[in-house]
């Protein structure tokens, strides 16, 4: 299953609905990690889906569907913030290293993609074209942390290890799962 939570979709390909404060609640309370955001709205794009997936990553969309309808929607912004810091992202095929706000960059699809580890946390900014994913990267700030656009992101921490603990989805009934490898 791709998300655990959807608050509103693009079930509607001509218009989707902007969602209110009330989906970024659950956000904010629930998250352990710095989940980042555009605003309300970014570049005349309101926020029109929030998911949270089963590892805890957020996903705020901007915009009316580009592609897709009914359960399946790309919008022309999307930015994930993925508490898995242990999963770095490197250079590999068609990417290269950018500087985003003085951190470091994975730049993929022609820019249209970018990821980069700050913080706790990996945030990937994935839009339309390149233009829309840099000023997306320059503005885009924690909704549950303090920070400013533009601002310097924070250095990334060293990895938390979260890819070594299995999702309680993952843990069959009454199984006993080691706390560490070796010893």
């Amino acid at each position: 299953m791709a998300c655990a939570v959807t608050v509103g979709a693009c079930g509607d390909t001509l218009q989707d609905q902007p969602i209110g404060p009330q989906a970024l609640e659950s956000v904010i309370v629930k998250s352990r990690f710095p989940v980042y955001w555009l605003g309300f709205e970014f570049q005349g794009m309101r926020v029109t889906s929030v998911a949270i997936d089963p590892g805890g990553a957020v996903t705020i969309h901007y915009g009316d569907c580009l592609v897709g309808g009914q359960y399946t929607c790309v919008t022309p912004v999307a930015v994930v913030s993925s508490p898995d810091n242990s999963f770095v992202p490197g250079v590999a095929g068609s990417s290269r290293v950018v500087r985003v706000r003085s951190a470091p960059a994975v730049s993929a699809q022609g820019g249209k993609t970018l990821a980069m580890a700050t913080g706790s946390v990996v945030v990937s900014v994935h839009a339309r074209n390149l233009m829309l994913a840099s000023a997306a990267a320059a503005a885009m700030v924690p909704v549950n942390k303090e920070g400013l656009p533009g601002q310097p992101l924070p250095v990334a921490v060293p990895s938390t290890g979260f890819d070594e603990v299995p999702l309680p989805s993952q843990i069959p009934p009454g199984a006993a799962i080691p706390r560490s490898h070796g010893a």
